[in-house]
């Protein structure tokens, strides 16, 4: 499902509609099919699965936009995976971020993007407008300083 999602992840912010009911029906499928893993197995932590796994179930759950209900509880696993050591912090902050803005609330971390407005990447609020602390909340999860981030999100920016 990871590898699917990358190489589809294009299709999402498409300006053809058929490409963005594409993105949205595999990341549907992939959604259910992570809900039932986690009704099986729990959270898969990177002990038990391997990073690339354990990746994947996070992106499946950060791109599950249209299911709220199984981002609400893949955060909570997610978060008791952390706690026990067995998860990415850095995949919490941007999970929790995500979970947030579907919510109509203001973010933490900085992480989720809303598009390009006048050619430079439009970002959902922050709970706290200060990018000075934003950033040091950031370092704590290890993400790289906001400034970067949205830079990788500018139209021709690095990837």
């Amino acid at each position: 499902m990871k590898r699917e999602q990358t190489r589809s992840a294009h299709l999402a912010g498409s300006d053809d509609f058929a490409e963005q009911l594409a993105w949205r029906r595999l990341t549907a499928e992939h959604g259910d099919r992570l809900e039932r893993i986690l009704d099986e197995h729990g959270w898969p932590a990177e002990a038990d699965v391997g990073e690339e796994a354990a990746t994947g179930a996070w992106l499946v759950a950060q791109h599950a936009d249209r299911q709220l209900g199984l981002q609400r509880r893949a955060l909570r696993l997610l978060e008791r995976a952390v706690a026990d050591g067995g998860a990415s912090p850095r995949h919490l902050a941007f999970l929790r971020d995500r979970v947030l803005v579907n919510e109509g609330r203001s973010q933490i971390y900085g992480t989720q993007i809303a598009g390009v407005r006048d050619g430079a990447p439009a970002i959902w609020p922050c709970a706290d407008p200060d990018p000075a602390r934003v950033d040091a909340l950031r370092a704590e999860v290890g993400i790289a300083p906001f400034a970067e981030h949205t830079a990788r999100h500018a139209p021709g920016g690095p990837r």
